[in-house]
C-alpha cells in the first residue's frame, strides 16, 4: 500500500492540481476548435513539461487529451464540424439531432457516456494492463491486415441508402491513401514531383475540408434563402438521459468494450474505435434505417468507445514501450525525458508514478463532468451568432488548423480542395464517412498486406496460420459472404420495381 499512498500524495499536491485544472481548460478549448486535435494539444504541452517533475507533466498530458476527445463532440453537434478525428464518426448523427431540436439530449448523452466510457477504460487499464498488453504484443501483420479489412467493412454499414455509393466513397479514400512513399519499395507514388505529397494526403486537413468547408459552402449557397434556425433546446442538459440509459445500457457496455480492446492495439486509437463501434451499433440495431437521421443509439456506442480507448491505449505504452496511438507516442518520449523508461521494469522501479497516472486518469474523467457542462452551456451561444459573422470565423479556425498540421500552404490548399469535393459528393448523395475511413485505414491495410505477403512468400493461406489471425480472417470473410448474399436477394426484388 505504500506506493499507492505515495501516489495520492503526489497527485493531490496543490501544484499538480493547478496544472491539471489549467490543462483541462486548455484541452477543452483545443478539442472544441475544428482541426486542433488531441494530438496537437499533447504536442503543444511537451515544451511546457520540460520544466515539470514527472507527475505534473504526465497529469497535464492525460487531462488535456481526455478533455479534447470529449470537446470534439461540441462543434460536431452544433456545426457539423468535428473538433477531433475521434468525433468524426458520429458528427452527422449529432448534427441531425440538433436539427431536430434535441441538442440538449445529444450533448447530455455525449457528456455522460464519455465520462462513463473513460472510467471503464481506466478501470481496464488498472486491472488488466499486463494481460491485454500480452495479447496485443502478439499481433503480427496478419492480424492487423484482417483487423483493417474488418474496419473497412464498416463503410457499408455507414452508407444509409445505397451501398454502391458507400463503396465508391471508400475506394476513393483508399486511392488517396496510396499517395506518398510506397511502404515496400520506398518509391514515390502519385506525388507529381511535389515534396508536400511525399508524406501522403494529410488526414486532418482532409477531414476539416470534408466536414467543415463543405458545410460552409452549403451555408454560403443557401445564405440568401430563409434558413431555418437551429431549434434552441430549453431545460436541463440531462433531461431524458434516464430513458436513454435504460434503453441503451448494453450499447454503452459494448461501445466501451470495443473501445478498450481497440485502444490496447498498437497504432489503432480512439478514432478507429469510434468508427468501428458506430458501425457495429448500426449493424445490430433494431432500427438501422434511422441511423443518420438523428438516432441517439449510435452516439452512445461511439462516444463511449473513443473515450474508453484513451485509457487502454496506455497499456502497450506503459508495459512494453509501444505506442497505442499518436498521443502515447509523444507520451513515451516524455517518459524517457523524465527518466521513466517504459516497459515491465517501470512497474517495479516506479510503482508510485504508475499509480499516480491511474489516479490522474480517474480525476480527469471526473473533472470532465462539470467542466464539460460549462463548455456546452458556453458553446451554445454560438448558435445565436448571425451566420454572416459565424461562417467567416469558422473558416478562419479551419485555415489555422490546416496550416498548423502541415506548417505550409499545402494543408490549406488541400483543405479547400477536399471541401469542394465533399460538397459535390454530398450533393450527389455520396457519403463522406467511408472516404475518411478508407484514408485512415488505407496505409495500415497496404503496409500489413505487403509485410504479410513477404513473410508468407506469396502463400495467402499463411494469413490464416495463426489462431487470432485465422479467427479474424474467417469472421471477416463470413461478413463479406453475408453481405453478398443479401445483395443477391435484394436484386430480384428490385428488378420488378
Amino acid at each position: 500500500m505504500d506506493p499507492l499512498i505515495e501516489a495520492f500524495g503526489l497527485v493531490f499536491d496543490p501544484f499538480v492540481l493547478a496544472v491539471i485544472g489549467l490543462s483541462a481548460i486548455f484541452g477543452m478549448f483545443v478539442g472544441a476548435m475544428p482541426g486542433l486535435t488531441a494530438t496537437m494539444a499533447t504536442a503543444l504541452l511537451v515544451p511546457v513539461t520540460f520544466f515539470m517533475p514527472p507527475v505534473p507533466a504526465l497529469g497535464a498530458i492525460v487531462t488535456a487529451t481526455t478533455m479534447a476527445i470529449f470537446a470534439g463532440d461540441i462543434p460536431g453537434a452544433m456545426l457539423r464540424m468535428p473538433g477531433t478525428p475521434a468525433s468524426a464518426a458520429y458528427a452527422d448523427e449529432s448534427y441531425a439531432m440538433t436539427q431536430k431540436g434535441q441538442l440538449n439530449l445529444c450533448m447530455g448523452v455525449n457528456l455522460v457516456f464519455s465520462v462513463g466510457g473513460g472510467l471503464i477504460g481506466v478501470a481496464v487499464l488498472i486491472a488488466f494492463a499486463p494481460l491485454l498488453a500480452e495479447v496485443a504484443i502478439n499481433f503480427s501483420s496478419y492480424e492487423y491486415f484482417w483487423l483493417a479489412c474488418l474496419g473497412l467493412t464498416c463503410a457499408v454499414f455507414m452508407s444509409n441508402a445505397d451501398p454502391v455509393k458507400g463503396f465508391l466513397s471508400l475506394f476513393f479514400g483508399l486511392l488517396l491513401a496510396t499517395v506518398g512513399i510506397d511502404p515496400a519499395a520506398g518509391f514515390p507514388r502519385f506525388t507529381f514531383d511535389d515534396v508536400n505529397l511525399m508524406g501522403g494526403v494529410n488526414f486532418i486537413a482532409t477531414m476539416i475540408g470534408m466536414f467543415a468547408v463543405s458545410e460552409l459552402m452549403r451555408g454560403a449557397v443557401t445564405f440568401d434563402l430563409a434558413t431555418k434556425a437551429v431549434p434552441q433546446a430549453v431545460g436541463s442538459l440531462f433531461r431524458g438521459l434516464g430513458e436513454v440509459t435504460r434503453r441503451y445500457w448494453l450499447n454503452f457496455l459494448r461501445g466501451s468494450a470495443i473501445g478498450t480492446a481497440i485502444g490496447a492495439l498498437p497504432g489503432a486509437g480512439a478514432d478507429i474505435a469510434a468508427w468501428i463501434s458506430y458501425a457495429v451499433a448500426k449493424r445490430f440495431s433494431k432500427q438501422p434505417e434511422k441511423f443518420g437521421t438523428g438516432e441517439v443509439e449510435g452516439i452512445v456506442d461511439a462516444t463511449s468507445a473513443n473515450n474508453s480507448a484513451l485509457g487502454s491505449a496506455w497499456i502497450p505504452a506503459l508495459v512494453f514501450g509501444i505506442p497505442g496511438d499518436s498521443i502515447t507516442a509523444i507520451v513515451i518520449g516524455v517518459l524517457y525525458m523524465k527518466g521513466m523508461n517504459p516497459g515491465p521494469t517501470v512497474f517495479q522501479e516506479n510503482p508510485q508514478l504508475i499509480y499516480a497516472v491511474f489516479l490522474i486518469f480517474i480525476l480527469a474523467n471526473l473533472i470532465m463532468f462539470p467542466l464539460g457542462w460549462a463548455a456546452i452551456k458556453s458553446a451554445r451561444q454560438i448558435l445565436r451568432v448571425p451566420r454572416n459573422l459565424l461562417l467567416p470565423v469558422i473558416l478562419l479556425f479551419c485555415l489555422v488548423g490546416s496550416f498548423a498540421m502541415t506548417n505550409s500552404l499545402y494543408g490549406v490548399v488541400l483543405m479547400l480542395a477536399m471541401g469542394v469535393l465533399g460538397w459535390v459528393m454530398e450533393e450527389h448523395g455520396i457519403p463522406i464517412a467511408p472516404l475518411i475511413l478508407g484514408l485512415v485505414l488505407g496505409e495500415m491495410l497496404e503496409q500489413t498486406f505487403v509485410q504479410s505477403m513477404i513473410k508468407a512468400d506469396g502463400a495467402f493461406l499463411e494469413f490464416f496460420s495463426r489462431p487470432i489471425a485465422g479467427s479474424l480472417g474467417v469472421f471477416t470473410l463470413l461478413i463479406w459472404l453475408v453481405m453478398l448474399a443479401r445483395g443477391f436477394r435484394r436484386a430480384p426484388a428490385a428488378a420488378p420495381a
